[in-house]
């Protein structure tokens, strides 16, 4: 049946595959445009500023870049704790982490300004920065998930496959604790400067790279024709649900720390009540879309059949722009609010001290920005198309032993 449906390759509805082709390569195009515009007059289009150094492009990269990590966590989830119904999804769980990195490490490199300035970064390391240690964790990522994807691939290296497997669990973790310890190790912002940045990354990577997941395999489902085994959707479902309730937890208890601290108290006052913007993203963006309504249709009574598919992929839906959300909150939001150089006391200057930075991304960021999810979105299509990545499962081998799975 596989071949006759021409399962991830073959000649079968080539024109749909090039259609989409077609979509991605446009947004990558006017990212390109947006990079060569912005080299050549510079970032004074763009709205940021001395005080906004990440914009709207660093919401996209870092998003895409903690999902990277999340996205493996079903690969890991196969060959590290020997769960099969997950082991057959490894290839695919890692040909997305593969592409949510490079297409968040290209919105970085695009967004320096000075995208030359990167040999400088990759040759001479400042092992004091956490910045300096992220080059090296990148390019071990591709380094580790590349040979974890040749030997799921490959007949002849599979009994490899559970140490690079367990190589690349340890290394995807590290990843993020590094990912989350940027923001963590940044005493200078009220709204950094806390080692519960580094937990909290990781809980975050899991919900966006498994609703990332989920949305990529019921495409490629849809695309041939296939539907997803309902026990299957369920336990991904119930395993997305975890996440997100965790995500929920880490974040209740990042602010209640901040609130336990006096210092912390103009900040925490101002990023969920009087901040304008930036209290909306929060509550409507990251709690409500991102994190309370996604746990009501995961939990539905209904989302545990076919008929609740639907239910779940706008459940992962809701999870990814909750996400995105808690991105430009985190790291636009902080950044606005004034840095207090003088605690205790009122500064006030020519240049801004002491007063609310505004921000307002501009038509280049947000093509710099979208070009991260269409990279990866290209190099996803292509690699669905080229390779065989879409889960085959051996639904009689689960019915005959239901506690391996």
């Amino acid at each position: 049946m596989s071949q006759q449906l021409c399962i991830n390759q073959g000649e079968c509805r080539t024109s749909l595959f090039l259609i989409l082709l077609a979509l991605g390569g446009v947004v990558v195009l006017g990212t390109l445009y947006a990079f060569f515009t912005l080299e050549h007059h510079g970032h004074v289009l763009t709205g940021m500023s001395n005080q906004i150094v990440w914009g709207l492009p660093h919401v996209f990269a870092v998003f895409l870049i903690v999902a990277a990590s999340g996205a493996l966590n079903v690969a890991s989830i196969g060959s590290v704790f020997g769960k099969e119904v997950y082991k057959r999804r490894a290839p695919l769980s890692g040909m997305l982490a593969l592409t949510l990195l490079a297409g968040g490490l290209a919105v970085l490199v695009l967004d320096l300004g000075r995208p030359d300035r990167l040999i400088v970064a990759m040759t001479h390391y400042n092992f004091k920065s956490i910045f300096a240690w992220n080059m090296i964790f990148y390019n071990g990522f591709f380094a580790i998930v590349g040979l974890y994807l040749i030997t799921l691939m490959d007949r002849k290296l599979k009994s490899w496959s559970k140490p690079a497997g367990f190589a690349a669990f340890i290394w995807r973790l590290i990843l993020t604790t590094a990912t989350g310890s940027i923001f963590g190790f940044i005493v200078a912002r009220s709204g950094y400067d806390a080692a519960l940045y580094a937990p909290m990354f990781i809980i975050f990577s899991f919900a966006y790279g498994l609703a990332i997941f989920m949305l990529v395999q019921a495409s490629m489902y849809s695309w041939n024709r296939l539907s997803l085994d309902a026990g299957i959707e369920r336990r991904m479902k119930n395993l997305l649900a975890v996440f997100v309730g965790a995500s929920l937890y880490f974040t209740v208890v990042l602010h209640l720390t901040n609130l336990y601290f006096a210092k912390q108290w103009d900040f925490e006052r101002w990023i969920l009540l009087e901040g304008g913007l930036y209290p909306a993203l929060f509550w409507v963006g990251q709690i409500i879309l991102g994190g309370i309504l996604p746990l009501i249709l995961l939990l539905a009574p209904r989302s545990g059949n076919h008929r609740g598919t639907g239910l779940n992929i706008l459940a992962a839906l809701l999870v990814i722009l909750g996400g995105l959300a808690q991105m430009y909150v985190t790291i636009i939001g902080v950044q606005a609010f004034p840095m207090p150089i003088f605690p205790g006391h009122e500064v006030s200057s020519t240049f801004y001290d002491g007063v609310v930075a505004d921000y307002a991304p501009g038509v280049y960021e947000w093509l710099l920005g979208l070009g991260g999810p269409a990279i990866t979105f290209v190099l996803t299509v292509i690699g669905v198309r080229v390779f065989k990545f879409l889960p085959q499962d051996d639904f009689h081998a689960m019915e005959t032993h239901p506690q391996r799975h």
